[in-house]
């Protein structure tokens, strides 16, 4: 927690117990939560907390690059706060989304490059299909 206190207040922003619980609960989770999700957790442990501090928090981890927004079609944004670029996967059933970590990413990622010109500086790659829990229930 000493790493994002510095970088709040680095970029002038304020440090609350709240905020830092915020980022907590994003850090210590791979669920990929929204920020609904984040609120009901931490509502019984700050029973004063509005959704609107969460969503106002999560844009400041976002602008000052704590936490990566992921927007994977489902009309509200969830939250991760592992930034190095890495796909992700969604179950359209239970609506479980996970890391994908495999060096094939970065063989894709040089075809990219290669066949384009491009220099690439950032990518967002989803896949969507069914978790194994789901696929046994379906």
């Amino acid at each position: 927690m000493v790493k994002v206190t510095k970088m709040l207040k680095d970029h002038g922003f304020k440090v609350t117990p709240q905020r830092l619980a915020i980022y907590n609960a994003l850090k210590e989770t791979k669920a990929h939560p929204g920020a609904e999700a984040i609120y009901n957790k931490l509502l019984p442990m700050y029973p004063t907390m509005s959704l609107a501090t969460v969503y106002k928090s999560l844009e400041v981890f976002k602008s000052i690059g704590l936490v990566q927004e992921l927007n994977l079609g489902e009309g509200s944004f969830r939250y991760d706060a592992n930034t190095t670029q890495h796909p992700h996967i969604h179950c359209l059933k239970c609506g479980r989304v996970d890391d994908v970590n495999d060096d094939m990413i970065y063989d894709l990622l040089d075809n990219v490059k290669a066949r384009t010109g491009y220099t690439l500086v950032k990518q967002q790659l989803y896949f969507y299909g069914y978790c194994p829990h789901c696929q046994q229930t379906h």
